[in-house]
């Protein structure tokens, strides 16, 4: 079994004891949220190593007493019983130790933008995709994350053919990040009178929401035009000029929004613009670090199959990692984590492999 990078875990250690002395020291409430925020991401880490290192304690001082020839026999019995279960526990610490471990994505700790756009189908993919926002929207609210609207363009028959929203809370990124890419629904449209099975798809994309440090935006790189937003279907049309087009000159990014206020609509295209720009970038860093690009998992290829939602069978299936639920009922409902678990899992194993902590 490769040994557990034991310099690392001491750094750990070292910075989460600093922490909770700066803590207790009284900081300035600005210093102590930051530092409350990094106490929080290392707390389960470091528990672990300190359990970690009791029970190496707890192994030497066992097997000092088995070693000792004036143990008596039945205290020595008892001694290596609890090395027995010692050592179990610890092996689980070593292996929890490995995950937890791991190269962090710095992205991880972000909220989100989630864009769903109808595919290949008209308007059934139209249906799908709002099918599929509600999905997000249910699991969103049993992770007690919370979701905005940013846009949304409705379907003529019902749906979106395109909605995009923020999600936060606490670790949104690190889960939703794989779910982008292409999702196809096989299921018999209610408009279908002679009851045939119909094949549509939506595309899915989780951006991590960048801050503005994160992402130089310079004013003379983008253009901001204003133009008469109208509702869907024609409806509510707006006779003031407050859609707002962002457009990133570089890149060619375009960000439209067309709600009410036009103040709220630079903000939220600004904030969508952002977002893109800051994908592109871990996108194209990824593929300098990769180029067989073998941890694809959570690196946002959209042009990817990645699921398919079987409802006349009432099957799901993740193509990524060959999974198969027959629980595509509750899958819609937003009971997503069994999908998402595995995904994970699949994505850990492999960073194991790659840094040679695979045992």
């Amino acid at each position: 079994m490769t040994e557990l990078p034991r310099e690392r875990m001491d750094q750990v250690l070292k910075r989460f004891e600093l922490i909770e002395t700066q803590m207790a020291a009284g900081p300035s409430p600005d210093a102590y949220v930051k530092l409350a925020a990094e106490y929080a991401d290392l707390q389960d880490i470091a528990g672990k190593i300190r359990a970690l290192k009791s029970a190496e304690d707890e192994i030497a001082d066992l097997d000092a007493m088995i070693a000792d020839g004036s143990t008596e026999r039945e205290m020595r019995e008892l001694a290596e019983a609890d090395r027995k279960d010692v050592n179990e526990r610890m092996e689980t610490l070593q292996e929890e130790l490995r995950v937890m471990l791991l190269p962090k994505d710095e992205a991880d700790r972000k909220d989100a933008i989630l864009e769903i756009r109808a595919g290949t189908g008209g308007h059934e993919a139209a249906l799908f995709a709002g099918d599929l926002f509600r999905m997000y929207e249910r699991y969103a609210s049993d992770q007690g994350w919370r979701v905005e609207v940013v846009s949304a363009s409705e379907g003529e028959a019902g749906g979106y053919k395109e909605i995009i929203a923020s999600v936060s809370g606490r670790g949104v990124f690190s889960r939703l990040k794989f779910e982008s890419g292409v999702h196809r629904v096989q299921r018999v449209p209610a408009t279908e009178t002679q009851g045939r099975i119909h094949t549509s798809a939506a595309t899915v994309a989780v951006l991590p929401e960048a801050e503005e440090v994160d992402v130089d935006i310079r004013p003379e790189d983008i253009r901001i035009d204003t133009m008469r937003a109208s509702g869907a279907g024609g409806q509510h049309v707006n006779t003031t000029d407050s859609a707002v087009r962002v457009t990133h000159i570089p890149s060619g990014i375009v960000v439209v929004q067309a709600e009410k206020s036009q103040h709220q609509n630079r903000a939220r295209a600004m904030q969508v613009l952002r977002a893109r720009l800051f994908d592109a970038e871990r996108t194209k860093a990824a593929e300098e670090r990769s180029e067989t690009r073998r941890l694809q998992v959570g690196t946002g290829d959209r042009s990817e199959r990645i699921r398919t939602y079987n409802f006349p069978q009432g099957r799901v299936t993740d193509h990524r990692i060959n999974l198969t639920l027959y629980k595509l009922d509750r899958v819609m409902e937003g009971e997503l984590d069994e999908v998402i678990d595995a995904l994970v899992a699949d994505h850990q194993s492999k960073l194991l492999a790659e840094t040679g902590m695979d045992g």
